[in-house]
Order: C-alpha cells, then structure tokens, then sequence
C-alpha cells in the first residue's frame, strides 16, 4: 500500500453494505490497517451495531446511512462523507441483492431481474458518480466492484466451469457491472483512479443461505488488496484471490 497522506490523515474509505458478510470484514479490514472507514447501510438498527462493534474492536469508522438505490439517500451519503473527512481514498461497491428466486429464464419474473439491475448495476454507477468529487481529492484513489465469478460470460460458456445454478437476474446483474467496471476504466484511463472488480468467491453470507465454503473474512481480501493496491497497479480487470478472471 502506497503512503501519500500524513500520519495525521489516515486514509478514508466507504464501503457499502457494510453493516454485515462480506462488507463488514472489508471495513474491519481497511480499519485494521489504520484506515478510516465509511459503513455504508440502509438498515439503521444493523449499521450502528456494525459501527459499535467495529470501534470496540479499535478501528476508526462511522455509520453513512446509505440507501444505493435511492438518489437524494446517495446525495447525502456523499454530503456526510465530505462533512466528515473532505474527501475520500477508497470507494468499495459491495452492497448486492440476489433478487430472490425462481430466475429460470423462460418464468422468471422480469421485477427480479429488474431489482437486481437496480441495486447491483444502477446503484454503483448512482453511488461512484457522486463520490467521484471526493475520490478526485485523493493522491491515490481507489474503486473496488464486488462483482462475481458467475459474471464471466468465458467461464460461464466453459464445459464443465462451475458457475452455479441458472441465474436470470443475480449473474447478468454481474455481467453488466463488469462491463459497466471497464467503462469506468476507459474513462479515467488518464486519472489516477484504478478501478477493478473482485469476486469474493462462494463466501457464506446470506445471500447463500450461508451454504458458502469461504468465510466473509476470506472473502474480504480480495477487495482490501485492490482498495490498497500502489500506484501504477491495475485498472479496468477482474481478480479473485487465485489471480485475474477472464471476462
């Protein structure tokens, strides 16, 4: 991790969906290394616990209330962020939905696929666009897209790749935040924003039912490395913990 801010300014970072699973460990993470840390949730109740017990285990965090599918939720998330450290080091897109079941193609109900767009998608491109102001402040800004391996359109017209089950709404979902990942690198190619999207692998969260075989503390890493990642790293790519995803 490249030092460009004083000891006297840590780092700043907002990761949304913070509040439990994956999000959580990605802000335990990033405080542990001496960050401070944005835990982005819509639930009130869930976000405030998550910052107690975030701060009773040393790290320096604050609760944004943060709705990613809502504009003026996302206006003000970004306003508090300012408000509180005037600019940002590190924007962390991890809050997802499933959109529940059945997805098979041919039955599925189009209001699935279209809430799994909405917070998956749409809720990235909402919140990025208006953090971006403060990512511009940072000497080394960061965007991380918690994306998934069930994405990959290569992997998923692999013989015998291990995909999951057919997905009408999470996976597309997923495909279209990778795509939409290399615009935003196209764009900024020539700024010193890196952005990437990671896939945390099958991590026991409740989006599962916790059937998954990684923890949430494993399937963090990936993101906290790229978040982390030094100047002249990678941008517009897609990584895991065994290395880079074809797309």
């Amino acid at each position: 991790m490249t030092e460009t801010n004083t000891v006297n300014h840590p780092k700043v970072a907002l990761v949304t969906g913070a509040n439990k699973g994956i999000g959580y460990e990605i802000a335990a993470g990033l405080g542990a290394l001496g960050w401070t840390v944005g835990v982005g949730a819509r639930d009130e109740e869930r976000r405030e616990a998550a910052v107690a017990e975030l701060r009773a285990a040393g790290a320096d965090v604050f609760g944004v209330p943060l709705d990613v599918t809502d504009d003026a939720s996302v206006t003000a998330a970004a306003r508090l962020v300012e408000e509180r450290a005037g600019r940002l080091d590190a924007l962390v897109n991890n809050a997802a939905i499933t959109g529940g079941h059945p997805q098979e193609p041919t039955t599925v109900d189009v209001d699935r696929v279209r809430a799994a767009v909405e917070t998956n998608v749409i809720g990235v491109i909402r919140v990025t666009n208006a953090l971006l102001p403060l990512l511009r402040r940072s000497p080394a800004p960061r965007i991380v897209n918690v994306s998934s391996s069930v994405g990959s359109l290569t992997l998923q017209t692999t013989p015998g790749a291990e995909t999951g089950p057919i997905s009408m709404a999470y996976a597309p979902s997923k495909t279209f935040l990778n795509a939409v990942t290399v615009q935003y690198a196209k764009e900024l190619a020539d700024t010193d924003i890196l952005i990437n999207a990671v896939c945390p692998g099958y991590t026991a969260t409740d989006l599962n039912g916790f059937r998954g075989t990684r923890t949430p503390q494993q399937g963090a890493t990936a993101a906290i490395r790229l978040a982390t990642v030094e100047d002249g790293g990678p941008t517009g790519r897609f990584f895991s913990d065994e290395g880079e995803i074809p797309w």
